[in-house]
């Protein structure tokens, strides 16, 4: 697991929707709450600037982060992100605070490895389609790995891998396999190429009779009908 990253956080009290709208537009500053562990819930503020360039990482969203509120600090990972709808603004953050010898559920991120070489593609002439691109794991926080990496060379046209397929590493789990069979979704197969809209109109415009055949065809047709 690489170094934690660290965001640095303020306790407030002046909570409820009107402080947070106050926070962020005269303070430029994100609300957020931490909870978890068998502690009280404490409402915080984070500078946007740096909750911003966090959240461009992929591994904030998955990964234990030390969150530093005066002089304490926490582990913690990230519960929820929201963001304005329209404009390119955190709104507000949930982190849960974490204990080494529990178990925690993440969302995890899919790397895929071999798309271009993979047998479907290369010598099928398929294409990769993701069914996922994440997954949810239970695990030790010390076990948490940074993402799954799933190799798809050897996966050929019209075939699948599932989530029972996933190389886990040690002391990880997917906690949908336990509901049975109906829950080992697919994660990502190779397809056939469809047939685009211009490839569908180029094979019309082939198979139809030129002009100039088409008229001498209803000419032969008439002069066949005048004969008999």
């Amino acid at each position: 697991m690489s170094d934690r990253m660290e965001l640095t956080a303020e306790v407030r009290t002046d909570v409820g929707k009107g402080a947070s709208r106050r926070l962020r537009r005269n303070a430029d500053l994100v609300p957020g709450v931490v909870y978890g562990a068998g502690k009280e819930a404490v409402s915080i503020t984070i500078p946007h600037k740096d909750l911003h360039k966090a959240s461009e990482s992929e591994s904030f969203f998955s990964q234990i982060l030390t969150l530093k509120t005066g002089s304490d600090s926490e582990p913690v990972i990230l519960k929820d992100l929201q963001r304005h709808p329209a404009r390119d603004r955190l709104m507000h953050a949930d982190f849960f605070r974490i204990r080494m010898d529990q178990k925690i559920s993440v969302e995890i991120p899919l790397h895929f490895l071999n798309e271009d070489n993979c047998v479907g593609v290369k010598q099928e002439g398929g294409v990769v389609s993701r069914t996922m691109t994440s997954v949810e794991i239970n695990c030790l926080p010390a076990d948490l790995p940074e993402y799954i990496e799933i190799d798809v060379a050897a996966l050929s046209l019209g075939s699948a891998l599932h989530l029972s397929d996933i190389v886990l590493p040690e002391g990880v789990e997917i906690p949908a396999l336990a509901l049975g069979d109906d829950y080992d979704n697919v994660v990502v197969s190779v397809q056939a190429v469809r047939a685009t809209v211009d490839d569908v109109e180029a094979d019309a415009a082939g198979a139809a009779p030129e002009e100039g055949n088409a008229e001498a065809a209803d000419g032969e047709s008439n002069e066949a009908g005048d004969d008999s």
